[in-house]
């Protein structure tokens, strides 16, 4: 007969054995789980018997696809923002080397692929360089501007440490338009003086002359009267036209659109000037097709914008010189041209003659206000036109500006 305690050692052994192949069948079914979760499969029912188990896992998961999706979609979007943006972006790391960099940053600095290189390889500059040193050793924010001759750009870089990596981020912008803009502001205020000094100035000396006695000389007097009111119509003119440019250029001023003939427009343009042509012995001829097609214009504008061109032609070209007008049709448009035998313009002034009161040099100035050109260029723009010259010293120059038929 079997004794108890080996019958207790059978049973003890039993159950042993049956909670180990318990606790190995529940480990292969976690890993099996556990596989299924890494392989992103479905794994639903995998574990029977841990219901619970499994819906916190799947909770869990749930919240986690979602969570990863959003961080995907807030990825995307800052991605496509940096793409886009056209200030330079650089991210390095504590070394100096380069994890990111956006199209404009490449651009910027003429780099085709600079990740991994150096700060100091892709910017090629000391002082953006001392400006990143500068960052990494006092954990401060760095701004630096510079100017780049050989590119004829102006640069301003940012650089601002990373709170929690020794890395930094730099941003790069492009300088260049903002500081052009500030040079034609500071011209123009220059200009500006210095063109209503000379006729105050004449003013003030006619007025005092007048006042020591000149004003009872028969001679005299009229004389300075006459002087007087020739400043102030050249003031009153240089008044009007500024007022004129800052309207064009506001937007403040409606263009009067409608059919007109480029023949009439032309032939009008040089009636209007044939008087003081002749008066400084200048011929002028018309070239024009008769069959140009009819467009839309605003025709007093347009008219404005050919006589400010057949002035400035009189004003330049020598006593028995001759000023040609031509009209003749391109794509989708007409090209008017003013062409003189005048003295010319330096080529290194044609990009530069439409601005407000730019004066090519000493031996180009005269009467006027220095303004008809940038007014003609921006009536020629708001009919969506083109205005532009050509020109060489000594062989005279020929202004050009299209306009299409339908503005």
């Amino acid at each position: 007969m079997i004794q108890l305690p080996y019958i207790l050692v059978i049973i003890l052994l039993l159950f042993a054995l049956f909670f180990a192949w318990r606790y190995y069948d529940l480990r292969k079914r976690i890993n099996q789980y556990a596989q299924a979760i890494r392989n992103q499969s479905d794994f639903s029912g995998k574990l029977k018997d841990l219901e619970s188990l499994a819906s916190v896992v799947n909770s869990l998961q749930s919240i986690f696809s979602i969570e990863r999706a959003n961080l995907n979609a807030e990825n995307a979007r800052l991605a496509t923002v940096l793409e886009q943006l056209t200030d330079g972006v650089l991210i390095a790391d504590a070394d100096g080397r380069v994890q990111f960099a956006n199209p404009a940053a490449r651009k910027l600095f003429d780099v085709q692929n600079p990740i991994q290189q150096t700060i100091a390889q892709v910017i090629r500059n000391f002082q953006l360089i001392e400006a990143w040193r500068r960052c990494q050793q006092t954990r401060l924010i760095q701004i630096e501007t510079v100017e780049l001759p050989t590119r004829k750009q102006f640069l301003q870089l940012t650089v601002i440490p990373d709170k929690y990596e020794s890395g930094s981020l730099l941003l790069a912008q492009d300088l260049t338009r903002v500081r052009r803009l500030e040079t034609v502001r500071r011209d123009f205020i220059s200009n500006v003086s210095h063109e209503l000094r000379t006729p105050l100035a004449s003013l003030k000396a006619l007025t005092e002359t007048l006042q020591n006695g000149a004003l009872e000389d028969t001679e005299a007097g009229p004389r300075f009267l006459d002087r007087i009111h020739t400043e102030v119509d050249a003031l009153t003119q240089m008044t009007q036209e500024l007022l004129d440019l800052s309207r064009i250029e506001s937007g403040q001023v409606e263009l009067n659109f409608a059919p007109i003939t480029p023949k009439n427009l032309i032939h009008s343009a040089a009636d209007r000037m044939k008087a003081q042509a002749e008066r400084a012995n200048l011929k002028i001829t018309v070239h024009c097709n008769d069959n140009l097609k009819t467009m839309r214009a605003d025709y007093a504008r347009l008219e404005q914008v050919l006589v400010n061109l057949i002035h400035n032609a009189v004003k330049f070209t020598k006593s028995g010189g001759e000023i040609s007008l031509f009209a003749e049709p391109i794509d989708k448009g007409c090209r008017f041209a003013v062409k003189d035998t005048g003295i010319g313009i330096p080529a290194e002034s044609l990009n530069r003659i439409f601005e407000r009161f730019y004066r090519v040099d000493s031996s180009r100035t005269g009467s006027g206000t220095g303004l008809g050109l940038s007014i003609a260029k921006h009536i020629v723009e708001a009919h969506n036109g083109k205005i532009w010259a050509e020109s060489e010293l000594g062989q005279g120059s020929t202004f050009y500006f299209s306009i299409p038929h339908q503005v």
